[in-house]
């Protein structure tokens, strides 16, 4: 795309996990300009904002032209309201309950400011740039340290009635399942998620089973450590997988029916790294169990943006509503 003025231009700023990222993109999905830092929210809410604001104050430098800047767009872990741009207490980012983040940003950069639920604007970004451009029913599932969704219908993002619409994560798996930390139990997150696999190694490492885990220190076995362990082999680990991708099945079984896509795109951490091990079960628990007219025109499918699909989705969210 040519530079200059005119261009339009959308600042991305992605809240999730450990570090924070920012970047510059553009209508046609590129990004001209990235940086990633370190968020530690141990600092206070006052020291990680100022660390945030400088870090957008490069990329509004970055861009020349003011008037190319359309505006911001910022995805963020929930619970927040989608319409005031209100963050309510985020795990990640402690003292940040009520934070009214669209009106600070506003106030100081004077452009129009989107704040989104991290995985809805994953969807955006899969929906406008990745592995579902050109269908209108997407859901993207992401299958990390949790388990969310963002669903996108007649090419429309499904928020419901508070902006909650998408925890697939919490939908009843087993009904006798483990607690959850919702509150519920036998929830999709406590089975399938990176933090549930690694909790069922740990449980299953402490209760004497013969595995390769229990030469991992309990803190350090996490889904990944799993992952690797059932690839070379160990029947603990391979076993854990497997049941993890047989609820994922029983998830996705669900998402189709309720939603009838045309593509379920998974990305995470967890999905990425579980390989045929995770995916196989889970591939043949839909076969079994979806209805055969609606698993027909649908494919699962991996994220095509791999950890971009939060900021493109931001860019995307911003750009839409500047056209």
């Amino acid at each position: 795309m040519a530079e200059g003025h005119g261009t339009r231009r959308a600042i991305a700023l992605d809240l999730g996990g450990t570090r924070y990222r920012v970047a510059v993109g553009t209508p046609d999905g590129e990004i001209e300009w990235r940086v990633s830092r370190a968020t530690d929210a141990d600092r206070g809410r006052d020291q990680v904002l100022k660390g945030m604001f400088a870090a957008v104050d490069e990329a509004v430098g970055r861009l020349g032209a003011r008037s190319d800047l359309s505006g911001i767009g910022i995805g963020a872990p929930g619970p927040l309201d989608p319409w005031e741009g209100v963050l309510y207490n985020p795990p990640n980012l402690p003292g940040w309950d009520s934070l009214p983040l669209k009106k600070l940003f506003e106030d100081r950069y004077r452009v129009p400011t989107h704040v989104a639920n991290d995985a809805n604007l994953a969807a955006m970004g899969e929906h406008a740039f990745g592995a579902g451009r050109g269908f209108q029913h997407v859901v993207y599932v992401t299958v990390s340290t949790g388990i969310g969704a963002g669903i996108i219908i007649d090419d429309r993002l499904v928020l419901g009635a508070r902006g909650y619409a998408g925890e697939l994560g919490h939908m009843t798996i087993d009904m006798r399942g483990p607690l959850c930390r919702c509150g519920n139990t036998g929830c999709l997150e406590a089975i399938a998620s990176g933090t549930a696999i690694a909790t069922q190694a740990r449980e299953l490492v402490g209760k004497g089973a013969r595995t390769s885990l229990s030469r991992i220190p309990p803190e350090q076995l996490t889904a990944k450590t799993v992952a690797e362990a059932a690839y070379e082999g160990d029947e603990v680990a391979r076993e854990l997988m497997r049941n993890a991708g047989q609820a994922l099945g029983v998830g996705m079984v669900n998402v189709a029916h309720l939603f009838n896509p045309q593509r379920i795109i998974l990305g995470g951490g967890v999905s990425m790294n579980g390989g045929p091990l995770l995916w196989d079960p889970m591939r043949e628990t839909v076969r079994a169990r979806a209805i055969a007219t609606i698993q027909r025109d649908m494919e699962i499918v991996s994220a095509g943006l791999a950890d971009d699909s939060g900021l493109l989705g931001a860019v995307a969210m911003v750009l839409s509503r500047d056209s």
